[in-house]
């Protein structure tokens, strides 16, 4: 099957002074990311994933290597078609609608008339922003903003999705549902490729994940081969007396085993917060 995004011996440099000194911002990466599938792409600040980003979205030429999109070279128009955008920092016209943004972007993709109106009232109701549709974009708080980003991104249904730190400045519970929208994605098929610093988030909605370091590529896998500790369970049970757990000691022992640790099972913080906090439709709060 043809990956969504295949990468082959991508090199990226950029020129610091007039003498001839460059900056290795990617450095020979080689990376493929399934169709169907939601990948990560993480690395700290200056790792190179903005710059592999704007490679597959054909903003920038590669110094040496090749990007396909689908099958199709990075540099061609056309590999764009099938793809929907989300950048880090987004500036979004203020005076217009949700509405109207939606359809402006729209119209930029190829979509018009009445594919287009069906289109842009479809997916701003399913980011959760039907009741704020008609609200100027400028009265939008930062979570709204990240949900209409979205629905642009999605307005000419492409294939491929591309989110660069979509949950950046938004509230744990805004997050929330911006990781349940990724979810819903990926099962109407799409690929969806996530840079984000929130490593929670990224482990509970990826199916893959790429690290990189200094341009490199360091560390590619499934995520649960990654996380997943091969050569150990846990156990969960109700709270043991000090005999009855000795005896459980003495039990694994005898059978040549061990039992490494007594810990008092924790959730996460963030599961903690969202179980708390009513997950309500945020479609009209306030900016």
């Amino acid at each position: 099957m043809t990956p969504a995004i295949a990468i082959r011996g991508l090199t990226k440099d950029f020129a610091l002074t007039l003498r001839g000194v460059k900056l290795r911002a990617v450095d020979n990466l080689t990376l493929d990311v399934p169709a169907g599938q939601v990948f990560g792409l993480l690395g700290p600040n200056g790792s190179g994933k903005s710059t592999t980003i704007k490679i597959i979205l054909g903003l920038l030429e590669p110094t040496a290597g090749e990007c396909t999109v689908f099958g199709l070279p990075s540099r061609r128009v056309g590999s764009r078609l099938n793809v929907g955008y989300l950048p880090e920092a987004p500036y979004f016209y203020r005076y217009l609608s949700g509405l109207e943004l939606v359809r402006f972007y729209g119209r930029i993709c190829g979509v018009s008339g009445r594919r287009l109106r069906e289109r842009a009232q479809e997916v701003i109701e399913w980011v959760g922003l039907g009741s704020a549709a008609h609200r100027r974009v400028g009265t939008y708080s930062k979570g709204m903003l990240q949900r209409i980003g979205l629905a642009q991104a999605l307005v000419h249904d492409p294939r491929l999705i591309i989110l660069d730190e979509p949950t950046a400045g938004v509230d744990p519970v805004g997050s929330a549902e911006i990781s349940e929208l990724i979810l819903k994605l990926k099962k109407q098929g799409k690929t969806v490729l996530i840079t984000s610093h929130l490593l929670a988030q990224i482990e509970d909605i990826c199916d893959r994940v790429a690290i990189l370091d200094r341009g490199k590529l360091i560390l590619e896998g499934a995520v649960n081969d990654l996380v997943g500790l091969q050569n150990r369970q846990s156990l969960i049970v109700d709270s043991l007396p000090p005999a009855e757990l000795q005896a459980l000691r003495d039990w694994l022992a005898a059978r040549g085993h061990a039992l490494d640790a007594v810990e008092q099972p924790r959730t996460r913080l963030d599961q903690l917060f969202l179980s708390k906090v009513s997950r309500r439709q945020r479609g009209g709060e306030s900016a």
